[in-house]
């Protein structure tokens, strides 16, 4: 019993100074007794989970500690790299990341630099597993009585977790989102478990909802939106200017900053803002990937509504369907057809990714083809990151290879408006978020990348400039420019950008 005392003091003592470095006294780390409590009690937590696997006191306190401190060096990581530490939604994306290394700036298991410390790991927790001694009961029914119990109690606090009364305390003491207070607070395994509990028990709420903007919506033909990869004007990061921002400014009917809900990464928090006109504030727990909670089931979805109203409705990225879940996810937004990386088998490539000019090519061809009334959401890839050295041939400097794809980005974007003048169409496109660039850290310029509509086929008033968030776009799509929907259909209220 003493060995398990001290191998658990151990793991709550060094897991706690670790996060303290950790935050040191930019984040320093309550000290107030509640919130301390709530701090060393997931560490107990989190030592008795490892506990299971082993029964050995000290390698459990030691995986507990290992597990802190890696969950503090990914949040640093991630920090300097997108402004934001690790959220519980984050672990829903671990198995992309063999599938899909580079995107998440790592390496395959296959990679000796990955392998054999992996290698070195697994052996070394097979060589503790003989070394230390396991604290069973003696006796096989005793062990077997124990094997079985502990497990079942964590499970059973798992249940009682999400049920009155413990479930209430929980949210008293998480209200709402605030990551970095909240892992100030009580600390990162604390809040990643109260985060995950909270979605759980919030993720089929629905908002407050009020009546959509009544209109007159513009009877177009074609409405056609593109997300563009990672896009902000060139000259925002002292970059030459793209001839495109100067159309912007001429024939633009409307265009500006777009104010999007992370920086360098999180595509879908833009996608879905823009898609369905829902605020962070009203998706909860939900903001940090939107696609867990309703997966494309909301009812404001620009594609559910277009169709309603007669439109065809089309989804074209040149990758994978599985990537986000995109292609169940844009099934149950309304799309109707996906035309995704299988359909650019033969496309040209401009580093790693399908050529944006070879992308703008196919929206222009499903323009073309339809025979009728059209909704085309695209979602541009050439200028996704990592950005790296042996990307393009003799171009390692990672901001000179954003600004290569860039100006093909501006390029496709104008092959778009000569492809759909003199039609009656709509071209609206934005960026998702800001690059993840050396030059271009958390903070740079409030998360707001940039957007233009242009309209065709006839005079209208431009209203020029109007800085707008990534869910107000979605809203100013949704009633400018789809016909009205049944009145059952309603929009979000959201505070003034």
């Amino acid at each position: 019993m003493i060995t398990v005392l001290v191998a658990f003091l151990a793991a709550l003592g060094l897991s706690l100074v670790i996060e303290a470095a950790e935050g040191g006294t930019g984040r320093p780390i309550s000290l107030r007794p509640g919130d301390l409590a709530i701090r060393l009690a997931a560490y107990a937590l989190l030592t008795l989970f490892w506990f299971v696997f082993s029964w050995r006191p000290f390698l459990a306190a030691v995986s507990c500690i290992l597990t802190v401190a890696g969950l503090a060096l990914v949040s640093r990581l991630k920090r300097g790299v997108i402004g934001e530490p690790l959220a519980f939604s984050d672990f829903a994306l671990l198995p992309q990341v063999p599938r899909h290394p580079d995107l998440y700036y790592t390496r395959p298991v296959t990679d000796p630099r990955i392998g054999l410390p992996l290698l070195a790991f697994v052996s070394v927790v097979g060589l503790w597993f003989w070394l230390e001694p396991t604290v069973l009961p003696s006796g096989s029914a005793p062990a077997l009585a124990a094997v079985i119990a502990l497990p079942l109690l964590l499970g059973a606090l798992a249940l009682a977790a999400e049920r009155a009364p413990l479930a209430a305390r929980v949210a008293r003491r998480f209200p709402r989102p605030d990551l970095d207070a909240d892992i100030a607070r009580f600390g990162q395994p604390a809040t990643l478990a109260a985060y995950l509990l909270r979605w759980r028990a919030t993720r089929r709420e629905r908002p407050a909802l009020v009546p959509a903007v009544p209109g007159e919506a513009a009877r177009d033909d074609v409405l056609v939106v593109i997300q563009l990869e990672s896009f902000i004007d060139p000259l925002r990061l002292d970059g030459p200017a793209l001839p495109l921002m100067e159309v912007v400014r001429a024939r633009a009917h409307q265009f500006g900053r777009l104010r999007v809900p992370a920086h360098g990464a999180y595509t879908m928090r833009t996608e879905h803002a823009v898609l369905t006109g829902l605020d962070a504030v009203g998706l909860g727990f939900g903001r940090f990937d939107p696609y867990l909670s309703a997966g494309g089931r909301e009812p404001t979805s620009l594609a559910r509504l277009a169709k309603r109203a007669g439109f065809a409705t089309v989804f074209v990225h040149p990758f994978h369907r599985d990537f986000f879940q995109r292609a169940a996810v844009m099934r149950n937004f309304g799309f109707e057809r996906l035309v995704m990386e299988e359909d650019f088998r033969d496309a040209p490539r401009t580093g790693p990714y399908v050529d944006d000019r070879a992308f703008g090519r196919r929206v222009l061809a499903e323009v073309e083809a339809a025979g009728g009334p059209l909704f085309l959401f695209g979602v541009t890839m050439e200028n996704h990151g990592p950005w790296k050295p042996g990307r393009l041939p003799g171009i390692d400097d990672p901001l000179a290879q954003y600004l290569h794809h860039v100006a093909h980005t501006g390029e496709m974007v104008e092959d778009l408006i000569r492809g759909l003048e003199g039609r009656r169409a709509t071209l609206c496109v934005f960026g998702d978020h800001a690059p993840a660039l050396p030059t271009c850290r958390p903070g740079f310029g409030d998360t707001a990348t940039d957007y233009a509509i242009f309209r065709f086929g006839g005079e209208v008033p431009r209203p020029g400039r109007v800085d707008l968030t990534a869910d107000g776009l979605g809203r100013l799509l949704r009633n400018a420019w789809i016909p009205a929907a049944p009145e059952r259909e309603t929009s979000l209220a959201v505070p003034r950008s």
